[in-house]
């Protein structure tokens, strides 16, 4: 649908030169407006995580049971990216942000009215549908908001929010629930969203339309597009689904995303478990160990956006320098083999070296979305991102089904739980180096798409 250029907008593009002259720092407003949604998204995902042992003792579950759930969540999530992508296209990253916001907040309260293990399947599959909206709208505004060259930085910074929210979470869940009980936790958590819709309508809108939005800042967003008007004016027509995966770079991102999406998704809902089941940490006892590997994993996220910005200053191409740091983080995953063997000296250790892992995955997440917008125009940014997301959905479905679900349950019943997540380790030292090789055989080099 084409726009009519405001007056502000044709102001800016017409006068080169700010009031001051100076390039301006909005875009980092809005970089925290996302890096709050993407924390709330995952404080309402993980928080089931924490609350297992007392739903555990109330529904009596089993590891397939809270696996059928884990599962119930990452279908519907894959479902919900089948489309989510292209509807925050049509809808724009302002109303489609609030919309998936507003709906994973009514989801996550809903858990507190279940009163069977049906009952929160069918609460987490809401949570999924719902949640699918966060990514691919944080893209776009990074994709919107950002010149190239710092949007893996950008990237970095809201995705940092994931681990800001799992390190709330287990510092303040337990709490909740042993003080006022589990359905508060999910009650408190969920609201949270409805705050941030306040400050979203008050402080986001696209730079062409943006009052506060200097004319120095809106050149440098779009330094890197050749048309300004083009850029503020997207009139182009939507691309499909089908023309979309046409494309090797289309394949690249959602084998990337399939591979080690799943990864994240069981450091979210096991690493509780494992601290139990290992070292029989429960309760508020969990909080500390579960906080320190996501602290450190935020700062690898921004890290990670950190490294290619900087080898890109440095005279580095944007594709290398994003390859390059890619792989640095692929091989820090490794270590996490020998978690549990190290582990045995101390847990802190064994937690060190998941946290190190951990740090390693948001650094590559920070720059495996940004390849998207290095290498689609914006206006199909969102559209693959979701591609990707449903990708990484199906990745942690097959997981869980056909590995977690099957292979926790078998050695449960043996008494060897410890077996089982050394497999797991196993799986998560390796599935980054397989996605970057993949990665790297069908796009060897940059190539930017023309649709």
């Amino acid at each position: 649908m084409q726009e009519v250029l405001s007056t502000t907008t044709q102001n800016k593009i017409k006068n080169p030169l700010s009031n001051d002259g100076k390039i301006g720092r909005y875009r980092w407003t809005i970089c925290s407006l996302v890096f709050f949604a993407t924390t709330i998204n995952y404080l309402d995902r993980v928080v089931i995580s924490l609350l297992k042992p007392y739903l555990t003792e109330q529904f009596n579950w089993s590891s397939g049971d809270y696996a059928d759930i884990e599962i119930a969540f990452k279908f519907s999530y894959a479902l919900g990216m089948l489309g989510v992508g292209s509807l925050i296209d049509k809808l724009g990253t302002k109303i489609g942000y609030a919309m998936a916001t507003f709906l994973w907040s009514l989801a996550a309260i809903g858990h507190a009215l279940v009163t069977n293990t049906f009952g929160f399947i069918v609460a987490r599959a809401a949570l999924g549908i719902s949640e699918a909206g966060n990514f691919p709208a944080a893209i776009k505004a990074t994709a919107e908001w950002f010149p190239k060259k710092e949007r893996a930085f950008a990237t970095g910074i809201f995705n940092s929010g994931s681990n800001v929210g799992a390190v709330i979470a287990p510092l303040t869940v337990p709490f909740i629930a042993e003080n006022w009980g589990w359905k508060w936790a999910f009650i408190i958590t969920g609201a949270i969203g409805f705050i941030w819709i306040i400050f979203w309508f008050l402080l986001y809108e696209v730079p062409a339309r943006h009052a506060k939005l200097t004319k120095a800042e809106f050149d440098y967003i779009h330094s890197d597009v050749d048309d300004l008007a083009a850029a503020a004016v997207q009139t182009e027509p939507k691309t499909s689904w089908f023309k979309l995966l046409t494309f090797k770079q289309t394949w690249a991102f959602v084998l990337g995303k399939f591979l080690t999406d799943p990864i994240w998704w069981f450091y979210l809902f096991w690493l509780p478990d494992f601290l139990d089941k290992q070292y029989g940490v429960k309760g508020t006892a969990i909080g500390l160990p579960v906080a320190m590997v996501y602290t450190m994993s935020s700062f690898g996220s921004i890290g990670g956006g950190w490294l290619p910005l900087n080898l890109i200053r440095n005279g580095w191409p944007v594709f290398k320098a994003r390859k390059i740091s890619m792989l640095i983080y692929a091989v820090c995953v490794v270590p996490i083999v020998f978690a549990q063997i190290l582990g045995g000296v101390s847990m802190w250790l064994a937690v060190f070296i998941i946290g190190i892992a951990a740090a390693a995955h948001q650094a590559w997440s920070a720059n495996i979305f940004t390849t998207v917008s290095d290498m689609f125009p914006r206006r199909a940014v969102a559209s693959v991102t979701g591609i990707g997301g449903m990708a990484g959905g199906l990745g942690g479905i097959l997981l869980s089904a056909l590995v977690q679900k099957r292979m926790f349950v078998y050695y449960e019943n043996l008494n060897q739980i410890e077996t089982a997540y050394f497999i797991m380790f196993l799986i998560c030292g390796g599935a980054y180096l397989g996605a970057w090789a993949i990665m790297q055989l069908l796009v060897p080099r940059l190539k930017q798409i023309e649709i």
